[in-house]
């Protein structure tokens, strides 16, 4: 019986590392001739998982190994400006490159070392990391990329990297056509370029990240955290393309200590009452954004489960140490008995309980498959980088959502936007209106596919 051995690549944030190692934990549940090494790479700002809580989230699952690529080639720091984030990530991962092909090699040599050992098959390259397609070329294996968004913004910067390279079109200029749509194959409703991404108008890094999806015509195929019953018409029109979603980790953890008091306080609230307001581990507002989310929720009287949390030191949010620092106490007074104002949060733990009606939520891919999966409708209020396609994909695309905003933006050339308060409470209330059966029943049927798909794979 001939033995395989993939190599996964991918970017060392969180919900990236997550996708990879769900979809592994499949890979080798389903064939057990396969199995698995994952590179962590330890890139500056990001600060992925440790090995130890990896390696603890695969108790029982066997076949899969961790390989850390050392810190003391790791010196370059990110830019922490989303726009120059490409940029310096390219950079880095140029550098990184003979670390990477040395991990794989020592691989190798382990493996003619031992003639029961595996045989390379392949690796499974991160979709910002493509450029380790050459690392797969020099060994003469197939490479694939793993694409942790969904098909909408795969299709959507497709088309831009084809418009660039085969019509030479300075896509860049689109930042001054903010009023245009575009009509591409595949998508239902014209694009409104408003929800493109901040990188596409960059001069530096737009061409950078396109050329991520030069790239990837070079991969064996494209792996796509996504499912036909989803977003069919996008993914049939990419050959060679396989929808592998959704992949999330969609069984709760046990109630963590930090998260019991949360947990029991969601316990009390009637079922299918409470709006849940979460904005990914990046997600931060200012003072003045945070007051009008303040006013929203009081005024629109639903009960409310915030985790509000501030900029930190790094790309990362962090918690406050005290919420008084940015809300009076007397919101806090007034929403005693409706509301609970908290830091990080567990969100799969939190989006599976019964009491959660509604999601208000930055639209990243991960948390919307997570609401999906779990039969929660949302209210889009996209942050940054792809999140305006994503939250345009749910709301105008698939109805399986309502909007709050499509076209936020974190900073701009007018200073950072401001959502009123009046605007919050109208969405609140759209969302958690107890007639809202289309949206529900949309989000219900979606859900009881995502995981028929599961099951069937």
């Amino acid at each position: 019986m001939k033995k395989g051995e993939l190599v996964f690549i991918p970017l060392p944030a969180a919900g990236h590392i997550v996708s990879s190692l769900e979809i592994a934990k499949r890979l080798v549940t389903q064939d057990n001739r396969l199995s698995i090494s994952i590179l962590i790479i330890k890139m500056p700002n990001l600060n992925p998982p440790t090995t130890q809580s990896l390696l603890t989230s695969i108790s029982g699952v066997e076949r899969i190994n961790f390989i850390e690529i050392s810190e003391q080639h790791t010196n370059n720091k990110l830019d922490s400006n989303p726009t120059n984030t490409i940029k310096s990530m390219t950079s880095f991962l140029e550098s990184i490159k003979p670390q990477v092909q040395e991990a794989i090699n020592n691989l190798v040599n382990c493996f003619s070392n031992q003639p029961s050992s595996p045989k390379l098959a392949g690796l499974v390259i991160d979709m910002f990391f493509t450029t380790m397609i050459d690392v797969a070329d020099e060994f003469g294996i197939p490479s694939y990329v793993f694409y942790t968004s969904g098909a909408g913004i795969l299709k959507l910067m497709a088309h831009l990297e084809t418009l660039s390279t085969e019509h030479n079109k300075d896509v860049t200029k689109y930042k001054d056509e903010q009023d245009e749509e575009l009509v591409i194959q595949g998508f239902v409703n014209p694009i409104p370029v408003k929800v493109f991404p901040k990188m596409v108008f960059d001069k530096v890094s737009c061409p950078l990240f396109l050329s991520q999806y030069t790239n990837m015509r070079r991969a064996k195929g494209i792996l796509v955290n996504s499912f036909i019953e989803l977003e069919s018409t996008i993914i049939d029109l990419f050959p060679p393309i396989y929808s592998v979603g959704p992949i999330i980790n969609a069984s709760p953890n046990q109630r963590e200590k930090e998260n019991e008091s949360v947990m029991t306080w969601l316990d009390k609230q009637p079922r299918s009452s409470v709006v849940f307001l979460c904005f990914g581990s990046m997600g931060s507002f200012s003072e003045e954004q945070v007051k009008e989310i303040a006013i929203g929720l009081e005024q629109s009287g639903v009960r409310f489960l915030w985790s509000l949390r501030k900029k930190g030191q790094s790309l990362k949010s962090e918690d406050y140490t005290d919420f008084n620092e940015v809300l009076p106490r007397e919101f806090f007074n007034r929403t005693a008995e409706i509301g609970k104002v908290i830091g990080w949060a567990s969100q799969v733990n939190i989006l599976g309980h019964s009491s959660i009606g509604g999601f208000v939520s930055h639209c990243g891919w991960n948390s919307i498959l997570e609401s999906l999966w779990f039969g929660v409708p949302i209210a889009t209020w996209p942050l940054y980088a792809e999140q305006k396609v994503n939250a345009f994909v749910v709301v105008k695309e698939l109805e399986l959502a309502v909007e709050i905003k499509l076209d936020y933006m974190m900073s701009g050339e007018d200073g950072m936007m401001i959502v009123k308060g009046d605007e919050i409470e109208v969405g609140i209330r759209k969302l958690m209106e107890p007639n809202n059966n289309v949206i529900r029943e949309r989000v219900k049927e979606i859900s009881e596919k995502g995981k028929k798909a599961l099951l069937e794979d």
